[in-house]
């Protein structure tokens, strides 16, 4: 490609992103003639390089703009949303027509008199106006040798536009010239003004500003990219020589090494703020998707953005673009509401969204909040129960917190039906794929009537971060710290406190139970020797927690993520590599990827629904409240529990009582026949003589529950700390100091009596005669 056609492309992508945001700006506040002249330039540039280069098409597209801009700043023509429209889809007819320079060298073909037709309208009888005559047809020097100095793909370490001297004298008699056109009163001190989507950058000719030196410096990306790697090389270098000096006393190379260290640690973070860049431009395109669905819907909607400001490493910036474009689109959409429906509940007819970003505690939180009619949990129910995702009976027992989780499924949608906006159900499940790729996690809240808020927590950096260093079965692994929160020991001794639930480890932590994921048995790595002492690393998933048991705990570092290789890349448990101080190459662990190959960070609905019903079956009056519990056998590693106030009676049946007709096992009791169901499902009722029964009455039903022993009636608080996955169960309790699994009894009668309360079995047993009679 030629060197002038690859700067131009360059230099005019610079501009077009901002150009947009421009003329959005322009339609809200027509009077900033500033801004005007700043679009204008824009333009006026492109349109006079075009020329220069020989671009026909592409000359004749932007010259119909510039007219129509200049007929705006010398006030011949009103600003109206109408001519806007018009000049942006000008400028999207620009773009495409850049883009396919870019990718094959010329113009494409093609025909835009119906768009330069429909500029020209605005100028009054469709007639060709001249040029401003302060405008030169043709380009000047100075567009032409900033288009050279230009480099292609790069990114501005900070911008200083130089506009050409005819149209800074140009700017300068339109400002004069424009009625109240003074400048604005400063904001009050300490006032936080919502960012615009505009870059304001202040002209040479500006009061108070320097034109001696060269303020901006461009960097080519591929040479930004090659320095990280450079510098990550180095840090790896400056690691191992520590770790040489470490094992040295009163070493000559002690102070040396020390100061490269101190040295490397200050050019990691220069080069870390080279790569970093204000999350504003990842926000530059979205005033214009606000503008042009607010126009295509009939809504007013205003978009606020604070904290553009805020920094971001290069690599998250890109990733979290396509999410905050799916979160926008979705509050315009689904969120806010029809002017008339607004004003019809009280609120203003035009609607907002409020965009913010801020740091907290080594990550970025962004936050999407919108002032629209809220999520109505009972319509995600319906739409849930419609997709399959949840039964009938489970979706009613699921919290309103649950129920908004279903927004983040592949193809979940509400949209009553299909639009180019919305109604296919792609956009939350790409946010939280995409977020979570990156180590973020994405958060839901709403209130109907009121509004939503999504909030997004994502890392600053992914190429240099720091990491726990953790060792299991001789092997070395890193474990980011960004997701952990806390190291616990466990000795030898301590191991009683690790019980086995529903074939799963739990270990006993501050009064919960902690899912424990073995990491050699995750990997499937094996252990030369038992250990006796090992420590539990408690990560943090989204809203889960879980213990990553290891061998050791080393230390922590700073290492430089490498992406892994093809052969490993598809395992879940691999974030990239890093090499450490004594040159070896070790893994990095994904903590998210982890939990959910040990089903820990996703929770089934099912499993919510059977937390909501067992909060019901317990009837506990006060949550801290005690009660008489029973406990048993049942032939599962973990001891069974019931409310003693379900039980009816204790008793023990010996074999002989037992008889076997369609299928189940029956006993006579006190004139009626009722079903004896095993506890366990690999039980034989009657193996064992006698057989301890746990009878159950509920209305006009009655059964009896087989278990190996009674072991004991404590009073005690029933809390479940986790939900079930086993059928018959209601959860996990710690009762009398371990870990007990409370049984679900209405499960049990279901499966004695059916769906529907009756059985055959159940009632007076008749005597022959009536047998007989019938």
């Amino acid at each position: 490609m030629d060197d002038l056609l690859r700067d131009f492309l360059t230099e005019s992508e610079e501009n077009l992103a901002k150009l947009d945001n421009d003329l959005v700006a322009l339609e809200q506040r027509p009077g900033e003639v500033a801004l005007l002249n700043s679009i204008f330039r824009t333009i006026h540039t492109i349109k006079g390089t075009c020329g220069f280069i020989g671009l026909s098409r592409l000359e004749g597209v932007a010259h119909a703009a510039e007219n129509v801009l200049d007929a705006l700043r010398s006030q011949r023509l009103a600003v109206q949303s109408e001519v806007i429209g018009d000049v942006l889809t000008a400028v999207d007819c620009i773009k495409a027509i850049l883009q396919h320079l870019e990718q094959t060298e010329t113009e494409p073909e093609g025909e835009d008199g119906a768009l330069i037709a429909r500029l020209e309208a605005w100028l009054g009888g469709g007639a060709q106006p001249q040029p401003a005559a302060d405008v030169p047809p043709a380009p000047s020097d100075e567009d032409i040798a900033r288009a050279r100095a230009a480099a292609r793909k790069v990114t501005p370490i900070r911008s200083a536009t130089v506009p050409p001297p005819d149209v800074v004298a140009a700017e300068r008699s339109a400002t004069a010239s424009t009625p109240g056109s003074s400048a604005p009163a400063p904001e009050a001190a300490g006032r936080k003004v919502p960012w615009d989507g505009v870059e304001r950058r202040k002209r040479p000719d500006d009061e108070g500003v320097s034109t001696g030196g060269d303020g901006s410096l461009r960097v080519g990306l591929v040479l930004l990219d090659q320095l990280m790697n450079l510098v990550g090389e180095l840090a790896l270098s400056r690691n191992q020589l520590l770790q040489l000096i470490g094992a040295q006393e009163d070493s000559a190379f002690a102070k040396p090494v020390q100061h490269l260290n101190r040295v490397t640690t200050d050019l990691l973070e220069a080069v870390m703020k080279t790569r970093m860049q204000p999350i504003g431009n990842a926000w530059t395109k979205l005033p214009r998707i606000i503008r042009d669905l607010a126009q295509a819907s009939g809504k007013q909607i205003a978009l606020e953005c604070y904290g553009a400001e805020t920094e971001l490493d290069r690599q998250i910036l890109q990733a979290i673009g396509d999410p905050l474009t799916h979160m926008i689109r979705n509050s315009a959409d689904h969120g806010i509401e029809a002017p008339a429906v607004r004003r019809a509940s009280g609120k203003p007819a035009g609607g907002t969204i409020r965009l913010s970003a801020r740091h907290e505690g080594g990550h970025v939180v962004i936050e999407i909040a919108d002032d629209g009619a809220g999520i109505d949990p009972a319509r995600i129910r319906r739409k849930a129960i419609e997709r399959g995702l949840v039964r009938a009976d489970a979706a009613e027992q699921i919290p309103d917190s649950q129920v908004l989780r279903f927004i983040f499924e592949p193809g979940f949608s509400t949209a009553e039906q299909i639009t180019n906006i919305s109604g296919r159900g792609v956009g939350m499940d790409v946010v939280r794929s995409n977020i979570e790729a990156i180590g973020g996690t994405v958060d839901l809240s709403s209130q109907v009537g009121v509004g939503t808020t999504i909030r997004v927590k994502i890392p600053l950096t992914l190429a240099i971060i720091s990491a726990l260093l953790v060792g299991t079965a001789g092997e070395t692994f890193a474990v980011p710290q960004i997701g952990v929160v806390e190291l616990v020991r466990l000795t030898e001794e301590q191991h009683h406190q690790v019980q086995v639930v529903h074939g799963a480890e739990f270990y006993r932590l501050r009064d919960t139970l902690l899912p424990l994921v073995r990491l050699d048995a995750l990997l499937k790595v094996q252990k030369a020797a038992p250990v006796g002492d090992s420590s539990i690393v408690v990560c943090q998933v989204g809203e889960s927690r879980f213990g990553l048991v290891v061998d050791e705990v080393f230390d922590t570092q700073e290492i430089v993520v490498k992406p892994v290789g093809r052969l490993v890349k598809h395992l879940g448990a691999y974030a990239g590599c890093t090499i450490t101080g004594d040159g070896r190459v070790i893994m990095i662990l994904d903590t998210t990827g982890i939990g959910t190959m040990a089903h820990i960070a996703s929770r089934a609905s099912e499993g919510e629904a059977a937390a909501a019903a067992a909060a019901r079956a317990l009837t506990l009056v006060d949550a801290d409240a005690t009660e008489s519990v029973l406990l048993f056998d049942a032939g599962f590693p973990a001891l069974q529990a019931v409310p003693l106030s379900r039980v009816a009676r204790l008793e023990e049946f010996p074999q002989h009582m037992f008889e076997q007709a369609d299928g189940h096992v029956l006993v006579q009791y006190r004139g009626s026949l009722i079903p004896i169901l095993p506890a366990h499902p690999a039980m034989d009722v009657m193996a064992r003589d006698p057989r301890p029964i746990i009878v159950f009455t509920d209305e006009d039903r009655t059964m009896g529950l087989a278990v190996d022993e009674i072991r004991d009636i404590v009073a005690d608080t029933i809390h479940l700390e986790r939900t079930a996955t086993r059928a018959g169960l209601l959860g996990v309790s710690v009762i009398a100091g371990r870990a007990a699994e409370v049984i679900d009894i209405e499960y049990f009668l279901r499966e004695a009596f059916g769906m529907d309360g009756e059985s055959a079995a159940l009632g007076p047993v008749p005597s022959a005669s009536d047998r007989i009679a019938a």
